[in-house]
């Protein structure tokens, strides 16, 4: 009997391709960005300087609502939301990317799930860790696109980006190592996902993908 989970849109092809929920998820995460950058773009219309760490980042006062938002923490309450709307929604970008142009022979499935979100982590972590210009004190509203990242930026201290760099090596091991019928990479990726949440969810799916491959045979 066909899986009516499945969604079976999204490739041009027929195929079944996200499970539905997970479709659903990566549709709305979609509108969700543009959601971020609205209320972003707002908080600049009412606060002098919405993020601290871009001080550049400011308009004249003559555009400015005679209001100012309240923040949460470092951040005004729209760009606070517009961010975390990001961090929620970034994976649907690895999982529309494979909704479209996985099944083809040109980028492979776990390349968009497995491998690019492990090469965005290297360099979020790289980008945090480096070039971030950190605001103190540290908080706990610290946006972070990975629960082991948050624990980062939440603090600044160097073990929990070591720590990252070290989930993200995981992924990228998993993706170099891959075989199709490997256990150990079914096993990687699955570690690797649940380690970085909420990044990782393409991730788990593809071990899930796996795992129901394997059953089935």
């Amino acid at each position: 009997m066909e899986d009516t989970t499945l969604a079976s849109a999204g490739n041009g092809h027929g195929e079944r391709v996200l499970p539905a929920p997970l479709a659903r998820y990566a549709d709305a995460a979609l509108y969700g960005l543009v959601a971020w950058t609205v209320l972003c773009l707002f908080a600049l219309f009412t606060n002098p300087i919405p993020d601290p760490s871009f001080s550049w980042a400011t308009l004249p006062a003559p555009l400015r609502l005679p209001f100012r938002q309240p923040r949460i923490e470092h951040w005004p309450v729209t760009y606070t939301v517009g961010i975390w709307l990001w961090v929620l929604g970034f994976p649907a970008l690895f999982l529309k990317g494979y909704e479209r142009y996985g099944r083809t022979r040109r980028v492979s499935p776990v390349t968009w799930l497995v491998g690019l979100p492990a090469g965005a982590m290297f360099a979020l972590t790289t980008y945090c860790r480096v070039f971030w210009p950190k605001l103190h004190p540290p908080t706990w509203n610290a946006p972070s696109y990975t629960f082991v990242c948050w624990l980062y930026c939440s603090s600044y201290d160097p073990l929990w980006s070591n720590l990252a760099y070290a989930v993200a090596a995981l992924g990228a091991l998993s993706f170099v190592l891959d075989t199709r019928n490997s256990r150990v990479a079914e096993y990687g990726i699955a570690v690797f996902g649940v380690l970085s949440l909420p990044l990782g969810v393409p991730a788990l799916y593809e071990a899930y993908r796996r795992h129901i491959d394997r059953v089935a045979e």
